[in-house]
């Protein structure tokens, strides 16, 4: 229904947060509205967990051809606002703890977190947390990634706590579409099974002091699969990327043609990357686009170091 449960959720996060922390479980449904978890702030003397938790892992509707409905089966927590704050995102806090962080490990697991086409707020915003987990998360626009339109927003799928965060941040199983950036990556973020289905940006990697790690990363019909707008220091060990071939991409797609594979113009990356690279209609191709990053060694999966 048109129920906007914004309110219900912050009675529950502000009642956790008050008992120290825990598990707000959402059953099976599609909830209208943001989840803000409140400040947590000092005299609090270390932080605290609050974990959000859906009933089953989503079905992460996502691919490179055809038309496929997004389904409202499963948690999903849906935000039509035009601005304003992700569907889901930590609050600052006025008396920090440490660093200016919210005192707080933010778990979320088993959500489908949905905006709209060209969204105007982001999925999921923990910029503000000292520790995140996301496990088994689809974050989406409500439309198959194939036929999302250009983002013209500068919003993300999933930010991760902020650089000096505490350390631990976790990116399991998770799945963005139609962003104009699909994951914004922050130090210290330790993430596998990643997919990014039709992003301007699939991984956009910030200034960071300490390194990332990411296992295996698809990127489907991303203009660039990987970008690095700040210093830091990372490693991909198996990126896996499609290319729209001949013929898949229309008037209203055209921006998912992908420009560059990497996309590092100001070479401030340091990393190693392993790739492979498909062409639909065509299959495993050598090409490798890239854009500067002088200081980033990417090999094709097989071939000499």
């Amino acid at each position: 229904d048109k129920t906007d449960n914004t309110a219900a959720f912050s009675k529950c996060l502000d009642a956790l947060v008050a008992a120290g922390g825990g598990q707000m479980v959402v059953p099976a449904g599609v909830y209208r509205g943001r989840i803000v978890i409140p400040p947590v702030s000092k005299p609090v003397p270390s932080w605290i967990t609050v974990e959000i938790v859906g009933e089953g892992e989503p079905a992460p509707v996502f691919g490179t051809i055809g038309s496929f409905p997004l389904r409202n089966k499963g948690t999903i927590v849906r935000c039509e606002a035009e601005s304003g704050a992700a569907v889901i995102s930590a609050s600052k806090s006025p008396n920090s703890l440490y660093g200016g962080f919210s005192a707080v490990y933010v778990v979320v697991r088993n959500l489908d977190v949905r905006t709209y086409d060209n969204p105007g707020i982001g999925g999921i915003d923990l910029r503000n947390a000292m520790q995140c987990r996301i496990e088994n998360v689809f974050v989406n626009t409500g439309i198959y990634n194939v036929q999302a339109s250009r983002p013209t927003h500068s919003t993300s799928g999933l930010a991760t706590p902020a650089c000096n965060n505490a350390a631990l941040t976790i990116l399991r199983n998770v799945v963005v579409t139609g962003y104009h950036t699909g994951i914004l990556v922050n130090e210290h973020t330790d993430a596998d099974n990643i997919n990014l289905g039709s992003n301007i940006n699939g991984l956009e990697f910030m200034f960071a002091h300490h390194a990332s790690r990411f296992g295996r990363v698809g990127a489907q019909r991303c203009t660039n699969a990987v970008t690095v707008t700040g210093k830091h220091g990372f490693s991909i060990e198996q990126l896996d990327m499609e290319i729209a071939g001949k013929g898949q991409t229309d008037s209203n797609n055209a921006w998912q043609a992908t420009e560059f594979n990497l996309n590092d113009p100001g070479n401030l990356g340091t990393a190693d990357i392993n790739y492979w690279v498909v062409e639909g209609n065509v299959g495993a191709v050598e090409t490798f686009t890239r854009n500067g990053g002088a200081a980033i060694r990417a090999r094709r999966i097989g071939t000499a170091p």
